[in-house]
């Protein structure tokens, strides 16, 4: 049968590490308030007055995943991009890495699930591999955050969280009776959350979709209800850990490692203490880079490739996430083939 299998993952940060300390100069806000709170003590934004957008980080991440794994960008047969904070508003930021990849032809596809998507992006390859359709896919997650951030006093609880990067996957179909690849994906979405983390402008339900006055209400900035997507995750995210084990037949005892998405330490904690995790079966990073929302997982994958900290012939892992919209979903990977 058709297996979706990872061939190579990279992975891209802009140069410019920001510390807590330097957001304090640009609102109230301390090293130890951010570190008690998130867990947080750097990420990176891309260099300050350049004009840099999310394809731009997922090139130089697209082109390590592609020499990782021995591709050239002219075999791929379909592009995924998932992002919050495309270059522009339209068109789609796949279309733009494509060009810069330097091909033509190949299809594109952007999604916003913000969060989850990389998950969902690769549930979205796995399935045009399982149909036939496409073989070799690029899954990229991207974003820049940081110059849509309210930097002031009164956006500090949301503009401390983000940071800007970029990850790339290459997944190839594979002809195997051996359980490798994506061994299983639950995707869930419950809309009546949606107001509670959103940046709301500009917005086409809106006659002029943006105007000074709206500016002034500050909707051009993210909002979220940090207590309730809190208490969101804490029961979400253990709840469809549950079901993705139900579904594949396994256990935790079976999954070498939890690669959860980086939103909030305290919340990678908190699943770890409900689900009685080890230290040595979640991975974080989030400490060094913040949220950089699609791109987390990709990232945090590269790494642990990088550290060995997966055995690339044997290892299961789980991914794991949950974010606006209000999405979350699961997926549980075997290295092999």
């Amino acid at each position: 049968m058709k297996r979706s299998v990872i061939r190579g993952t990279g992975r891209f940060l802009p140069s410019r590490c920001v510390t807590n300390d330097d957001l304090a100069t640009m609102m109230d806000t301390n090293d130890e308030w951010i570190q008690q709170r998130t867990g947080i003590k750097t990420r990176y934004w891309i260099p300050e007055g350049e004009t840099v957008g999310s394809s731009d980080l997922a090139l130089e991440a697209s082109k390590k995943a592609l020499e990782n794994a021995g591709w050239q960008a002219e075999e791929l047969d379909f592009i995924v991009f998932a992002t919050l904070s495309p270059d522009v508003f339209f068109p789609g930021a796949g279309c733009f890495l494509q060009t810069k990849l330097g091909i033509t032809d190949t299809p594109a596809l952007d999604i916003r699930q913000q969060c989850t998507g990389f998950i969902y992006a690769m549930s979205i390859a796995d399935a045009y591999i399982q149909s036939g359709m496409y073989k070799k896919i690029l899954v990229v997650g991207a974003e820049v955050h940081s110059t849509g951030l309210d930097k002031s006093t009164s956006g500090r609880d949301v503009a401390v969280l983000f940071g800007d990067g970029a990850a790339a996957v290459c997944v190839e179909a594979v002809e195997t009776e051996n359980k490798v690849g994506i061994l299983g994906t639950i995707l869930k979405a419950d809309g009546k959350f949606a107001e509670k983390l959103m940046i709301e402008l500009p917005g086409s339900k809106y006659p002029e979709r943006i105007n000074e006055e709206m500016l002034k209400t500050g909707g051009q900035f993210p909002i979220m209800d940090g207590t309730r997507i809190f208490k969101l995750a804490l029961r979400k995210l253990p709840e469809v850990t549950r079901e993705i084990l139900e579904k594949t037949g396994m256990t935790l005892d079976d999954i070498d490692l939890v690669i959860p998405h980086q939103a909030n330490l305290r919340i990678n904690e908190a699943y770890q203490k409900t689900m009685g995790l080890p230290d040595s079966k979640i991975f974080n990073n989030i400490q060094k880079y913040g949220n950089t929302t699609a791109a987390t997982i990709p990232i945090a994958l590269d790494e642990v490739i990088e550290q060995g900290l997966v055995d690339t012939q044997s290892s299961t892992v789980l991914f794991l996430a949950l974010g606006a919209g209000l999405t979350w979903a699961a997926m549980i990977y075997r290295f092999g083939e």
